[in-house]
């Protein structure tokens, strides 16, 4: 077998991969540039870091495609969903985690393991030979990016990603503000409150969406389109589709009651969501944002119990490169012109750290079969990992190839008897169809039996 398998980039997918080869007993080079040459998103050297939420999302694996994704992870051994479970945060139903413990955590494991090496170095251009993944995400270096460009014969694609602001807990007016989950979700009373709530009347609404659209915004350079994925949208941009686009997204005021004022249905509401372990920090749950830094805080110091909030970090917006992989790679995830690259984690496509770094286990394992000599079957479609690999391989059209997060669209559809089922019952179906397929697919239940 050939020995060694070379990963360029230290992110989620990135991390993922090298954890899985190793783990098969595959040596591992990675291969992260950072610390030597920063992003404008990163704030430190570590692998797996965080730069947007500190959320995976749902945590929900019987009615939430991304919850049935985090199980599919830990079924297979992924040290992203190991690590983050054992830093996780009180957020409602969902899989919150101390960002700088967890990308800490991770980057100890992956030195300290046997056949994992790491190479601080920007590389810049496409390996001739060898066994490589390019997992270099959404802040790709201009060099390696423009090497894939001129390699794929396109223009990149691009969109670009904008960052939620982090404020510190302790300048939050909480006689305004109250700490609650929506609908009181949460197995837990920590659970339970673990958003903070800052609410809005009509009045003060409409006041802060005209200082929203009135804000000075930072501007694109020469030859950049503001394409936006819109599981990311900027609140200006938002709020420039309607103004009640944000009351129906982010700041919806539902599942909801102000202890301080009960009997008062709040018109909107501005959710925080804890940000590290000792709870000092909190992000503003969808306020990515591209505004300038002064237009920032004035503008959200408009919200009721931020008014004179101090910020660990205000928002920002980077570009955000990736492939057209329907047409670039194959069902390996391999550049069809140069089958010794495969590529993961969001440089393909998908959208999100759990994505991304699904995208890592499985780029990871097709690595280690194939150097090993061995025949991998093909990921189910039915579970969220094959739904995932079939949409940006072929699944999706290549003219409007878009980043995308795992959804049950992307499912084949199931076949109730009796006709149609509600949501819950025909999500059920679909969760526990993925369940039984994944694990077959991992040999769990023939090694059980």
């Amino acid at each position: 077998m050939a020995d060694r398998l070379h990963i360029i980039g230290g992110g989620m997918a990135g991390s993922e991969a090298a954890w899985q080869a190793a783990q098969a007993g595959v040596p591992v080079t990675l291969h992260e540039m950072r610390p030597k040459v920063a992003t404008f998103a990163h704030r430190t050297g570590s692998l797996a870091e965080m730069v947007c939420s500190n959320s995976f999302r749902s945590d929900d694996s019987e009615q939430n495609a991304v919850g049935l994704l985090h199980w599919e992870m830990r079924a297979a051994g992924g040290i992203i969903m190991e690590t983050a479970d054992a830093h996780r945060l009180p957020a409602g139903g969902a899989l919150a985690v101390d960002r700088d413990p967890f990308a800490e955590a991770v980057t100890a494991r992956l030195l300290a393991h046997p056949l994992i090496s790491i190479e601080y170095e920007e590389i810049t251009a496409l390996p001739d030979s060898g066994n490589w993944i390019i997992a270099t995400g959404p802040l790709t270096g201009s060099g390696l990016a423009q090497a894939i460009a001129a390699e794929a014969g396109q223009d990149s694609l691009a969109f670009f990603d904008a960052i939620a602001p982090i404020v510190h807990f302790d300048t939050i007016d909480m006689d305004t503000a109250w700490m609650q989950s929506r609908y009181d979700k949460g197995e837990t009373e920590e659970e339970r409150t673990a958003y903070i709530n800052c609410p809005m009347n009509r009045e003060q609404y409409e006041a802060f969406i005209d200082a929203l659209l009135a804000a000075e915004k930072t501007g694109f350079k020469p030859g950049e389109t503001a394409g936006y994925f819109d599981g990311c949208l900027p609140i200006e941009v938002m709020a420039e589709r309607g103004r009640e686009t944000l009351r129906f997204g982010p700041m919806k005021p539902v599942g909801l009651t102000n202890p301080h004022n009960p009997t008062e249905k709040a018109y909107a509401v501005v959710q925080l969501r804890r940000d590290n372990a000792l709870g000092t920090l909190y992000n503003i749950v969808g306020f990515q944002t591209k505004m300038k830094y002064g237009a920032q805080k004035s503008v959200f110091a408009m919200i009721p119990g931020l008014q004179d909030a101090s910020f660990a970090r205000l928002g920002g917006i980077h570009r955000n490169t990736f492939i057209n992989s329907p047409t670039l790679l194959d069902d390996q995830m391999r550049l069809k012109s140069k089958p010794h690259i495969r590529f993961a984690g969001q440089i393909t496509g998908v959208e999100g750290y759990v994505e991304s770094a699904a995208m890592g286990l499985l780029a990871g394992r097709m690595a280690v079969a194939e150097m090993t000599g061995t025949t991998l079957p093909p990921v189910p479609q039915t579970t969220a990992m094959g739904a995932l690999i079939h949409h940006i391989t072929g699944g999706a059209e290549a003219k409007t190839f878009q980043p995308m997060n795992v959804n049950f669209g992307l499912f084949p559809p199931v076949i109730a008897k009796g006709g149609r089922k509600g949501r819950q019952v025909r999500y059920k179906m679909y969760t526990d169809r993925a369940k039984a397929d994944w694990q077959d697919w991992l040999g769990l239940r023939e090694a059980a039996e």
